[in-house]
């Protein structure tokens, strides 16, 4: 099968899975967005949504979290892991926005990219889910799932978000970054498929008989 009838079958696979995708992390606005994806690294969507319900009830926007002690932060985020980097990224970024964009979230990459804390993939996910900007946000599920179904041949995920970039339509970015992490969660997990077990997979490759290890 190639590449390009490969993407076509998974595109439709996965819009029969998931037709809708809400977006998993708790958030109400682009802020609160930004701040739920800065926690999310290296820690759970389920574990970011038990905790910002209580930072948001301290602080939801950068004006007032700017005014909050960033000991009183971290003592709400430390669930979240890597406490002492995120709750002083939360703070400074929160005062940046205050005093350089008028306490709003910049519906710009470069601008997002320059916040302490905030990375490309981080970014990518506001731009995309808050703004409606195409990215293509690649996180470990994705690519460890591109590369399982040779949609990549990248050795890291800058790499593997040209690659998928180029194989499938703009207009589809946004939805289907969030469609492959569920199918990863859902279906092809790093525990329960090697590249041989799910059902993508097994109809992509059906003589595969070898584990496939991710790249990092």
């Amino acid at each position: 099968m190639t590449k390009a009838r490969r993407c076509e079958f998974i595109a439709k696979r996965l819009e029969e899975h998931y037709p809708e995708t809400p977006i998993p992390l708790d958030h109400r606005d682009p802020y609160t967005l930004l701040i739920a994806v800065l926690l999310s690294a290296q820690c759970t969507d389920a574990r970011v949504n038990t905790v910002t319900p209580a930072l948001f009830a301290l602080a939801d926007t950068p004006g007032k979290m700017a005014k909050v002690p960033v000991e009183a932060i971290r003592g709400i985020i430390k669930p979240c892991g890597l406490s002492p980097r995120k709750s002083a990224a939360i703070s400074e970024l929160s005062q940046i926005l205050v005093a350089r964009y008028g306490g709003e979230v910049p519906a710009d990459f470069e601008a997002l990219e320059s916040l302490p804390g905030v990375g490309h993939k981080t970014a990518s996910v506001v731009m995309s889910q808050a703004f409606g900007v195409p990215a293509f946000p690649v996180d470990t599920h994705i690519h460890r799932l591109a590369q399982r179904w040779k949609l990549t041949s990248g050795k890291n995920v800058v790499e593997t978000e040209r690659d998928l970039k180029r194989a499938f339509p703009e207009e589809r970015w946004n939805k289907l970054h969030l469609q492959i992490i569920f199918y990863g969660r859902g279906h092809c997990s790093a525990c329960g498929c090697d590249g041989t077990v799910c059902e993508i997979c097994r109809t992509l490759f059906p003589e595969r008989v070898r584990a496939v290890k991710t790249r990092k």
